[in-house]
């Protein structure tokens, strides 16, 4: 009469690979292929034959791992850079996959048996206690607080905001654009120059009216001294300059004079 074994129960062939080395103490990326796959093959051949579906599971693992027992003996392929290729490399990933998986399923279930311990109360409070509000005592809570001491608080706030304000930056104002047209400028200063002939550039000057129009009023005379409609004396350093205006046909050359310093 045949002795009845009971078998452990594994939920599948990488679940009792993993047993197989935690039986017996081996490195999980050095897996003694022989070994494992003996004992593997052990079980297999105790395992009830009803159900097929489990049963072609596990065969197939078992495949899997006489593969890479005659892969062993074998000489070892190289990669592309170099270095020997190791058959059970791809069953080591899946394992360690299982592995991770597996740990991260007991770790749900002790939280979802730490959840049914935990109890819920809806809160009971009498609606008069859960409205209550401690009454405040203004006297208690204004102490010795004078109204010197108020006014002494309030300077000192703000003085602390005075003193936030850049000294700098407080004083400036709001930047704008200024839109200068730059040929009806040219138009003005030609006018200007056949109305008058000779005159102080001075003069030019003060008839714009903002910084950006004395600027483009500069750039223009400096154009028409380029293109030689003008020409330009001044007698000292620091005089005035005179601009004259040049007939059509003078072939007097542009100058800028100064009587030495």
């Amino acid at each position: 009469m045949a002795i009845p074994i009971k078998l452990e129960v594994f939920e599948g062939p990488l679940d009792l690979l993993l047993h197989l080395i935690d039986k017996n103490k081996v490195d999980i990326y050095d897996i003694p292929i022989v070994e494992i796959t003996e004992q593997y093959m052990d079980y297999i051949r105790q395992m009830e034959r009803e159900d097929m579906n489990v049963m072609s599971e596990f065969l197939v693992m078992a495949a899997t791992l006489l593969d890479i027992k005659c892969r062993m003996l074998l000489p070892r392929e190289e990669d592309e850079e170099g270095e020997e290729e190791d058959p059970r490399a791809e069953l080591v990933e899946k394992l360690l996959e299982y592995k991770m998986c597996k740990y991260m399923s007991y770790e749900l279930r002790d939280r979802m048996v730490d959840a049914e311990r935990s109890l819920y109360k809806r809160p009971t409070l009498p609606k008069e206690v859960a409205d209550y509000r401690q009454p405040v005592d203004y006297e208690e809570l204004i102490g010795d607080v004078t109204l010197k001491k108020l006014h002494e608080i309030f300077k000192q706030i703000i003085r602390r905001q005075e003193d936030k304000i850049d000294p700098v930056r407080s004083t400036f104002g709001t930047i704008e654009k200024d839109e200068i047209d730059m040929e009806l400028k040219t138009t003005f200063v030609e006018a200007y120059v056949r109305s008058h002939r000779k005159f102080r550039f001075r003069r030019l000057l003060e008839k714009q009216n903002s910084k950006m129009e004395v600027i483009v009023t500069f750039l223009v005379i400096l154009e028409m001294i380029k293109t030689g409609r003008i020409w330009i004396e001044q007698e000292d350093t620091f005089a005035d300059i005179i601009i004259t205006a040049r007939e059509a046909g003078d072939g007097a050359p542009v100058q800028l004079t100064s009587v030495s310093e």
